[in-house]
């Protein structure tokens, strides 16, 4: 089991910066991936960023050039760097974990961080 907790949302004025942190306890040697979601309301979840235990990142278009997503693993963390942060990024942000156990493949979700992005 792998137990994730999201830190640092807020409210945020538009052009503002803030970084996301998700600190995973347990099984954290079995983590393959650590990935950032959000859902705004009345909307379906939508993968944001996603790094790979060997440290390769993939972004949504809609962030490219805005967000980075890193990991500390010595601190079994992972963090969002977003900048220029638009109103359209306000949502629920959670971290998801994938962690592998032999052939299988799990998910681990976090509770989640509310970001709001004023105009």
């Amino acid at each position: 089991q792998v137990q994730l907790v999201e830190s640092g949302g807020g409210l945020v004025q538009a052009g503002g910066s803030l970084r996301l942190s998700c600190a995973a306890s347990g099984r954290t040697f079995s983590i393959k991936a650590m990935d950032w979601y959000r859902q705004a309301p009345g909307k379906q979840r939508e993968l944001v960023a996603a790094i790979t235990s060997g440290g390769s990142t993939n972004y949504a278009d809609s962030v490219k050039g805005r967000f980075t997503i890193s990991r500390d693993h010595a601190k079994n963390s992972a963090f969002l760097q977003r900048h220029s942060l638009k109103p359209e990024d306000t949502a629920v942000y959670y971290c998801r974990a994938e962690v592998v156990i032999g052939t299988t493949s799990y998910q681990y979700w976090g509770q989640g961080t509310q970001v709001t992005v004023s105009s």
